[in-house]
């Protein structure tokens, strides 16, 4: 197995920024979903009900600014921008916060070549963080539990990503197809890739190698987005002795 593609997402339910390499931290890649559009009452706008959002193109220059759609975010350009695609009245706008909340569940999501293959359908769609190479069909499913060494980091493979209507919007022109979130359920029990968190933290390349190791770790109280559940959180309470 192998990094095919790095993804990170400076701002929540934006469009995705590619990248060669990158330092994994405790929360993942550093800057992604470090950006959040929020409406005048602090609450989080994302393009489960705002697909408009997706079109907008957020990337960090090399001195860490961030820019939308090539502009500076703050300008009042991007802040009409933001207020339109967001739709939920004047007042929508860019807030920097870094603590884990910003993710759903877990700071990383990882998808597979096999998987997406089988899913049949633009990768783009399940906004993963790292796609892996080289792996068979579904082979992905059975990783729960385990750990991945990337480059010199260590990644826990915590469980399989329950899917939302996120995946049936296009990544480039918005469209909507319901039969792609319906064909996620049916043929894959509503689940694709999977919630990871960092155990150890370090460089990661595309190219480099990945293989499944054994973990004696868990996520810790402070790895944990916003929807992760008691009973997510506790689903893998067993630990598993430490492998290779």
């Amino acid at each position: 197995m192998h990094v095919a593609e790095l993804w990170r997402y400076p701002v929540k339910s934006m469009g995705g920024e590619r990248l060669t390499e990158t330092e994994l931290g405790a929360h993942g890649i550093p800057g992604d979903r470090i950006y959040q559009v929020r409406r005048p009452d602090g609450r989080i706008v994302d393009a489960r009900a705002h697909p408009r959002m997706l079109a907008m193109r957020p990337a960090f220059t090399p001195s860490g600014e961030l820019l939308v759609n090539g502009q500076p975010w703050d300008s009042p350009t991007i802040a009409r921008a933001v207020e339109e695609a967001a739709a939920v009245g004047p007042g929508a706008h860019l807030v920097r916060y870094d603590g884990a909340e910003r993710f759903d569940v877990l700071p990383l999501l990882v998808a597979t070549d096999g998987a997406i293959a089988a899913f049949g359908h633009d990768r783009r769609r399940l906004r993963p963080n790292i796609v892996l190479g080289g792996v068979k069909g579904l082979a992905e499913r059975e990783w729960e539990g385990r750990a991945l060494r990337v480059g010199e980091a260590i990644i826990g493979v915590h469980n399989r990503r329950s899917r939302c209507v996120m995946t049936t919007y296009d990544p480039d022109t918005q469209a909507q197809d319901p039969a792609v979130f319906q064909r996620i359920v049916d043929e894959f029990g509503g689940q694709m890739a999977l919630d990871c968190w960092v155990i150890r933290g370090g460089r990661i390349r595309v190219g480099d190698k990945a293989e499944l190791v054994e973990r004696d770790q868990l996520p810790a109280d402070d790895d944990w987005g916003r929807y992760a559940s008691d009973a997510t959180r506790n689903k893998w309470v067993q630990r598993v002795p430490t492998g290779s």
